[in-house]
């Protein structure tokens, strides 16, 4: 069924093959062909753009058009076939941490809602971990991006922690390591309007005069949606503004930090 949706569009005569759009996207929605990538079957495409900003070329964009619809069953059923094939017949593909078990899948097909279980170091230790002497480094109020004015007294001249809303879970020490000495905006760019984001944060870069950012994503594909936000809003602000994008794992291990800007 066609519907009206937000769906990859790649520019061929862009793109120069170097694939990395190919393992950004969880859904195997793109593969190379002839040498260029292409969208294998719009169904497969859920239109998150996690795939945006791995491409080097500026080749991929989003638009809204008439397109299938996104088909989550059609995606596992690929993902199960390709794991057949590769295993000679198996179902999974084991993973490296014997500890981390892949329960189940919930209907989108995104990782980021892959049910896992994971041992931890106060499950490990049968104690909590010490923190001894810590206390809440939060220095404002509200944190959601939504909520936010541009104008709050707070933004102004802050060094920016944009952080999405599961990483305060995963990260062990975040309030030490990430949030002190910084202002938190905090959202989701999976179930919140990224269009809306993109305006707050260009609102913001215009007239809080932000000093420095810090990203902190999950290790998941809707997750890096976040800094293409960031990067979009300085655009239209006309901001060039340092910015460090941290990667976090589900297990609270940092995976990536890159830096860019002035």
């Amino acid at each position: 069924m066609k519907i009206r949706r937000k769906i990859v569009n790649i520019d061929e005569a862009r793109c120069n093959g170097c694939g990395q759009c190919i393992s950004a996207c969880t859904e195997g929605a793109i593969e190379l062909v002839g040498g260029k990538a292409r969208l294998v079957s719009e169904d497969y495409c859920d239109g998150l753009a996690a795939c945006l900003g791995e491409c080097p070329e500026g080749a991929i964009s989003i638009v809204e058009r008439e397109a299938d619809a996104f088909d989550p069953e059609a995606v596992e059923h690929r993902k199960n076939s390709e794991e057949q094939r590769a295993e000679g017949g198996g179902q999974r593909v084991a993973t490296p941490n014997a500890e981390r078990r892949t329960l189940d899948v919930l209907p989108c097909g995104c990782s980021s809602t892959h049910l896992r279980m994971f041992g931890s170091a106060c499950e490990t230790e049968n104690q909590p971990l010490s923190q001894a002497g810590a206390s809440s480094a939060l220095s404002h109020w509200p944190v959601q991006i939504k909520l936010v004015p541009p104008t709050a007294p707070f933004l102004k001249g802050a060094d920016l922690l944009v952080a999405s809303d599961c990483t305060p879970v995963a990260c062990p020490n975040f309030h030490l390591d990430f949030l002190k000495g910084r202002t938190v905006l905090m959202g989701c760019p999976k179930f919140e309007d990224t269009e809306e984001y993109v305006e707050k944060f260009a609102d913001i870069f215009k007239t809080a005069g932000i000093r420095s950012i810090i990203i902190l994503i999950m290790d998941v594909p809707c997750c890096s949606k976040m800094p293409l936000i960031v990067r979009q809003a300085m655009a239209l602000a006309e901001k060039d503004i340092p910015v460090e994008t941290v990667v976090v794992s589900p297990e609270g291990a940092i995976v990536k930090r890159k830096k860019q800007g002035a």
